[in-house]
């Protein structure tokens, strides 16, 4: 059995199980109820794309400088950003989320929970991002620094040709993993009741009682946006690695 035969057959596989799922319903199963709901479930899917990339774009700033206080030479940085690291490791995104947006924020007199929630998802993500940068620049040795200062490179030319090229080939994998688990994370901000994905597929579960219907539909929408992100991944490794 070749690649293509075993992708087409596992496939097949899953289509047969859901049709199994949807056939075992108790009650009719349509699509049909949500039509009316188009508009809403559009906007949903495109929120959820919109504050991931926020999220994603600001974990990667504030990932980036975390990281700079990491190997920085002060005691007093690497310590915050060690006890930074696990506070983040040990909280619960939803926890966060609640935090940000009723405590945190109201404390700074950020009242805006949006906002917040979008806050929480960026300090979240930043010590991933973190660790990130770290193994992507950890990747340059020492010996490739002596050889750019025996041959006198210049800043410039330093990042442009060697630091730039070689932190994005392992920067890139990670950063698109990282960037699928903020899109499946942003779901939490439901609670906030922000209308991202899950929350505009709750809303029109509650007015068409379309509840099985409705979270496959959910998981579908959410797996057309994480399945190329991951396979785009894959390409990049593959491409990258030669």
């Amino acid at each position: 059995m070749n690649r293509k035969t075993a992708y087409l057959l596992a496939i097949l596989t899953l289509i047969a199980f859901m049709a199994f799922i949807i056939f075992r319903q108790d009650s009719g199963f349509s699509f049909e109820s949500f039509q009316v709901f188009q508009r809403m479930i559009l906007i949903g899917l495109g929120n959820t794309i919109y504050v991931s990339l926020i999220a994603l774009f600001g974990s990667l700033i504030l990932g980036f400088v975390f990281y700079l206080l990491s190997i920085s030479k002060s005691k007093y940085f690497n310590a915050l950003v060690d006890l930074f690291t696990e506070i983040i490791y040990g909280t619960p995104l939803l926890v966060l989320i609640i935090i940000m947006a009723f405590l945190i924020g109201p404390a700074f007199n950020a009242y805006n929970r949006n906002v917040m929630g979008f806050s929480a998802l960026i300090v979240y993500m930043t010590p991933y991002m973190k660790n990130v940068y770290k193994s992507a620049f950890s990747s340059i040795s020492n010996e490739q620094y002596m050889a750019m200062d025996l041959f006198g490179f210049t800043s410039y030319q330093r990042y442009r040709y060697i630091i730039i090229p070689q932190v994005t080939r392992i920067l890139m994998p990670p950063l698109m993993n990282n960037f699928s688990m903020i899109i499946k994370g942003s779901a939490l901000l439901s609670v906030l009741s922000f209308n991202e994905l899950f929350y505009a597929i709750r809303v029109t579960q509650s007015k068409s009682f379309a509840y099985v219907e409705g979270y496959l539909l959910m998981w579908v929408l959410y797996l057309l946006i994480t399945i190329p992100l991951s396979q785009a991944t894959r390409v990049i490794e593959r491409k990258w690695a030669l």
